[in-house]
């Protein structure tokens, strides 16, 4: 009796807590539903297609704390182009981390137990300050394709982080990641808060928008007879296609 008391609380609980985010989905016509027994949820817009969804609940990362919220897109991209743009102070705790790893001799756990993100942070080249510009006392970014990730964080991509600066806390980790066409946003969020996932929802729409724009852009330079654009953009390179 008491168990099924406290399931019954829980529950109760968890859709309180979960109102405000339902309320805001509601509000704009997205679908939400409740996953993991109330213990989170998900948020997308309606339709067979939708551009990207919203998961809140329980962090599937080391570096982010308790709860968080991800924003999950398909952008599309050749599946070797990697990208990531991170907040500063968790590039440098992440560098650290693989720097202290490395030292006590444990390369296999840096390759099999640390998460992708991190090992890129040494396997891609990093943009300088002065190629970050105003974003680079806040925000790092490395990438497979240098060039892809300097013109992705420029224009109205640039002005929506930037934007971020003066609102969300500077210590709470970000990390948005591209990897084999699908982009990825994390950032903690303890409870739900709809003005920091309204702010994170924009950053990730321009990013999704400039990175399909760029996208289309790179394939129809290396369909070009005089193209100088990377491999990764040879057709036998784009997602749905059986090359690797």
């Amino acid at each position: 009796m008491l168990e099924s008391l406290r399931r019954l609380w829980k529950k109760g609980s968890s859709q309180a807590e979960l109102a405000p985010i339902k309320a805001w989905a509601d509000s704009r016509g997205y679908e939400c539903r409740m996953v993991h027994h109330g213990e989170g949820c998900m948020v997308e817009p309606a339709g067979a297609h939708p551009n990207w969804r919203i998961e809140w609940g329980a962090s599937q990362r080391s570096y982010i704390e308790g709860r968080e919220l991800r924003i999950i897109g398909e952008l599309g991209t050749p599946k070797d182009l990697m990208a990531l743009v991170l907040t500063r102070p968790l590039m440098e705790a992440m560098e650290k981390q693989v720097f202290d790893q490395y030292v006590e001799d444990v390369q296999t756990r840096i390759d099999t137990a640390t998460p992708a993100e991190m090992r890129w942070l040494v396997m891609y080249t990093k943009l300088s300050g002065s190629e970050l510009g105003r974003l680079r006392d806040r925000y790092a970014a490395v990438g497979s394709v240098k060039g892809w990730v300097q013109q992705w964080l420029a224009g109205p991509l640039n002005d929506a982080l930037a934007a971020t600066v003066e609102v969300a806390n500077g210590n709470d980790p970000m990390v948005m990641a591209l990897q084999r066409g699908r982009l990825t946003l994390r950032t903690p969020m303890a409870s739900p808060d709809t003005n920091a996932m309204v702010m994170w929802l924009s950053v990730f729409e321009h990013a999704l928008r400039e990175g399909r724009r760029l996208n289309r852009e790179w394939q129809e330079s290396a369909d070009s007879d005089h193209s100088t654009q990377p491999a990764a953009w040879d057709k036998s390179m784009l997602p749905g296609d059986d090359g690797q």
